[in-house]
């Protein structure tokens, strides 16, 4: 199964059994403004977190709050790591947050980053590869690279975790939008060419994120991070532009290679301006959580 939405229910009913069917306390309910039920299907679709009781999903234009979904997501894994803190080694706090990413997506994203690497390993049977839902030696290896690479940036950021997380987070949902901007649906069908019939351009699919950029500046100014936060739309960027590039479009799954290659290049780059300025100083940093969560 394809990433971002290669299997959005096009119209009720929702398939029984699968992760988009109906959870409890989910009904049509009162009649609800449309960015309402897109944010609402991008809730339940993006995260395996309860659905919203009294409003009804509707999954036509739900990228444009994936980033919404993202930082509470990176939220969840600043607080575990918080927790976490000084209470387990090192490598097990890195270890159980990242497990907690996958958990809270389902999977979902890295579902697509393995199909993706699959895909582009197959040369002529690039669709047919990312079809197939067994994984490949190239699927296998992307795997265990974003998980190591998340890891080594992790336990390099040390107590700024949870600072950084939100804005890998953010950035890394911005990055789907960029590609569904500049390059057509490999496929006919699917959530790629779903979200590509729906698309009203990038000025308009950017208010949500951009309301949510401005929040997320505030805080991270008064800390003086704001390098590590703003350099994860480097990759934001250029993931997309490159892997468009080099398919000749995207689908659901280059959708979630997107959202996983951005993601662990924006921890990648925090954690380089962070050791670059002489952040690994423990004194420092616990300084800097501190006055975070204060």
């Amino acid at each position: 199964m394809g990433a971002l939405g290669a299997a959005i229910p096009l119209a009720p009913p929702f398939r029984i059994g699968s992760r988009y069917g109906p959870r409890p306390g989910l009904g049509s309910g009162p009649r609800s403004p449309g960015w309402l039920r897109d944010l609402a299907g991008a809730w339940i679709f993006y995260s395996v977190l309860p659905g919203w009781s009294r409003i009804a999903p509707r999954f036509e234009r739900i990228a444009r709050f994936a980033p919404w979904v993202g930082v509470v997501l990176g939220l969840l894994q600043a607080a575990l790591w918080t927790l976490l803190q000084g209470r387990v080694p090192l490598l097990t706090q890195v270890a159980l947050v990242l497990a907690l990413g996958l958990l809270l997506t389902g999977g979902l994203h890295m579902d697509g980053a393995m199909d993706t690497a699959d895909g582009l390993a197959a040369g002529d049977r690039l669709l047919e590869a990312m079809r197939d839902s067994r994984i490949g030696a190239s699927g296998a290896q992307a795997l265990a690279l974003l998980l190591l690479l998340k890891a080594a940036a992790l336990a390099s950021l040390g107590a700024i975790v949870p600072v950084v997380l939100p804005w890998a987070a953010f950035w890394s949902r911005v990055a789907p939008l960029v590609a569904m901007e500049r390059f057509p649906s490999l496929r006919t069908s699917g959530g790629g060419a779903l979200h590509r019939r729906h698309w009203a351009g990038l000025a308009v699919e950017l208010r949500p994120a951009l309301l949510l950029l401005g929040l997320l500046l505030v805080p991270t100014i008064r800390q003086g991070l704001l390098a590590e936060g703003l350099w994860g739309g480097l990759p934001a960027v250029l993931v997309p532009l490159w892997l468009g590039r080099r398919l000749g479009g995207h689908s659901g799954d280059t959708y979630g290679a997107c959202v996983e290659w951005s993601e662990t290049l924006a921890l990648l780059l925090a954690a380089a301006v962070w050791l670059g300025r002489g952040g690994g100083a423990l004194a420092q940093v616990e300084s800097v959580w501190r006055s975070w969560i204060g």
